[in-house]
């Protein structure tokens, strides 16, 4: 009953969290593509900048997001609310059935969902695909959880499957929805093969399972060929920013992911108990790819390192409910209980996106990472849905949530042809040796309308309308 409770609590932290929806990291780019969105369901555009290419943050699930703000006239983000309710309940009933297959204990989903948000490290980390209890705060709209709430229920209707007799319905079925989670989130869809591949492998399923599994990825590939909105094999052809950006997911490795050692220890015992243990199998999996791409820099591979956290603390929990010896498995309590709670404190400023930073304990205060406040501002200073704004790149993560457009964008995009020529405009408007003709030139070029920048931004060709938080400043552009 215990872990029950702790589990319920940490769920209702998470839905007190959707009603503030902290805004870091990708939040503008998945707001900005709902905009484009329930403006345009057939030609949303390129979401961040005026420009006409696909992009693959067109998903089937932020299509229905952009359906639902089309038909409601709600606005973006209140959407987005909506859709981190969606992907928190599919999250936490998905682990249930998954867990459920694994385990019939009563305990055994909680304390899975438990180490599933602590079992992490000494150090903070935040990444999309990343399920700690601060990350998913951040994330808990992005189409990364709603993805892994669906592998888990992927994972458990295959596991399922492989067990019966189940027919070809079942199987076409799962294919649709291996092709569904990797037009949504292509990370996690990666993830959720190689956990759907340790389960086959566990299973060692029988000659006409394998004539169904060989129709449900025929039509799970002919939906990634059909899907309209972005070409999806062509990702595999993503540049070098891609590998760049992704590189940091190799360092501090023990700070961030030391706790997962309890897991892995859990594996090993799982292994001696039976060596085709599908958790086991999902975790060597994950860990060869993770170990691959660092070292043969492909880091993006990196975003498959949830393959082996996944299992080795799914691990971690079901050891406390295995078989064996009572007091095994109360050791086992003892231990999972205390790095839990490491766990718990590295996050504990999670609670400042519920309670604000003021109301925090000074040493929990610590610990709360800041949101970002937005340029809502700037909507009300006369910006409209469209516009074209020249500005820097953290403001270029922000600016196109509210519908207007950057000259260059915020995030990679492996469509936009021309994003390192938009880049080195941008650049070159803002240095301090460009001459007051170039800057023009560049102005008139991307057709842009306003100004973000400092004071040090300001020409005879900016007028200054209004003033932000940050120093920042907003001009508009006169002719």
């Amino acid at each position: 009953m215990l872990a029950q409770a702790a589990a319920a609590l940490v769920v209702a932290l998470l839905l007190l969290v959707v009603v503030r929806l902290p805004w870091a990291g990708d939040l503008g780019m998945h707001a900005a593509t709902v905009q484009r969105l329930r403006h345009s369901l057939l030609h949303p555009g390129n979401p961040l900048v005026d420009a006409d290419t696909p992009s693959p943050y067109y998903s089937p699930w932020m299509l229905l997001l952009g359906v639902v703000a089309r038909l409601t006239g709600l606005s973006v983000f209140v959407v987005l609310r909506l859709a981190a309710l969606a992907g928190l309940g599919l999250l936490v009933t998905g682990v249930l059935r998954y867990v459920r297959t694994l385990s019939a204990l009563r305990a055994a989903p909680a304390l899975a969902l438990l180490s599933l948000l602590f079992l992490w490290g000494p150090t903070l980390f935040n990444w999309s695909g990343f399920l700690g209890l601060n990350s998913l705060a951040l994330t808990v709209a992005y189409p990364s959880v709603f993805a892994l709430g669906l592998a888990f229920h992927f994972w458990a209707w295959l596991t399922g499957a492989v067990r019966g007799q189940a027919g070809w319905g079942v199987w076409l079925g799962l294919g649709a929805l291996w092709a569904l989670i990797l037009l949504c989130h292509q990370f996690t869809g990666v993830v959720t093969s190689i956990g759907g591949l340790a389960m086959l492998l566990a299973a060692r399923p029988a000659r006409p399972v394998l004539l169904r599994l060989g129709a449900a990825l025929a039509l799970g590939l002919l939906v990634l060929w059909l899907w309209p909105y972005y070409d999806f094999f062509a990702l595999f052809s993503a540049g070098a920013d891609l590998e760049a950006i992704h590189q940091p997911l190799y360092q501090d490795l023990a700070a961030r992911f030391g706790l997962v050692l309890l897991g892995v220890a859990a594996l090993g015992l799982r292994w001696r108990r039976d060596h085709r243990d599908p958790l086991v199998l999902f975790f060597a999996l994950g860990a060869l790819v993770f170990a691959a791409g660092g070292l043969t820099g492909h880091y993006s591979w990196g975003r498959a390192l949830p393959a082996a956290l996944i299992p080795a603390q799914l691990a971690a929990a079901l050891e406390v409910v295995s078989a064996g010896r009572r007091a095994v498995r109360r050791a086992w309590a003892c231990v999972l209980l205390a790095a839990l709670a490491v766990g718990a404190w590295t996050q504990a400023g999670t609670l400042g996106y519920v309670t604000g930073r003021d109301a925090l304990p000074g040493v929990v205060a610590e610990k709360y990472r800041t949101p970002w406040v937005g340029y809502h501002w700037i909507m009300r200073a006369g910006v409209k849905y469209g516009d074209v704004v020249m500005t820097g790149m953290w403001p270029a993560r922000q600016i196109p949530a509210y519908g207007p457009y950057t000259v260059a964008p915020g995030y990679p995009d492996v469509f936009l042809k021309d994003a390192g020529r938009r880049e080195a405009a941008v650049a070159r408007y803002f240095a301090a040796d460009t001459s007051g003709e170039a800057r023009r030139g560049i102005l008139r070029e991307y057709g842009v309308k306003w100004v973000v920048g400092d004071g040090a931004a300001a020409a005879p060709w900016l007028r200054k309308v209004a003033a932000g938080p940050g120093g920042k400043v907003l001009y508009r552009v006169v002719p």
